[in-house]
């Protein structure tokens, strides 16, 4: 089993789907790590040698992956609030922040629809 950057690779996929299990790692990282580390990406990752895997974490070290980037995106993100800047008063009230409309849709941001209010009027009487 191969581990790098903390997060174990599964076993039996090919070594550049498994990368993009890594945070920060996508398919274009994946390939040109792959490339860079002289590892066919079309391997699987228990047919690894030790060295390739050595290869392999030399050139994802390069990279901001998992917790500094999470880090990094949430310092950013709290920046924003801090600020005040319209995108971090968004965010801190848990709606759309780039300019996406609200009065329909929006749902997954703005969570699931409040009850309607109901009133005890029934029907014919005033």
């Amino acid at each position: 089993m191969a581990r790098i950057a903390g997060i174990n690779i599964p076993v039996n996929k090919h070594i550049w789907v498994g990368l993009t299990h890594i945070y920060g790692i996508g398919r274009t990282r994946a390939l040109t790590a792959c490339k860079a580390a002289n590892v066919d990406p079309a391997t699987r990752v228990r047919d690894l040698t030790e060295p390739e895997v050595n290869a392999l974490r030399a050139q994802i070290s390069r990279y901001a992956v998992e917790g500094d980037l999470r880090r990094e995106n949430s310092m950013s993100l709290k920046r924003l609030m801090d600020l005040g800047a319209y995108r971090g008063i968004r965010h801190r009230k848990g709606l759309p922040a780039r300019g996406q409309r609200t009065r329909t849709n929006a749902r997954t941001r703005k969570g699931p629809r409040r009850a309607a209010v109901k009133t005890n009027v029934q029907p014919g009487k005033v």
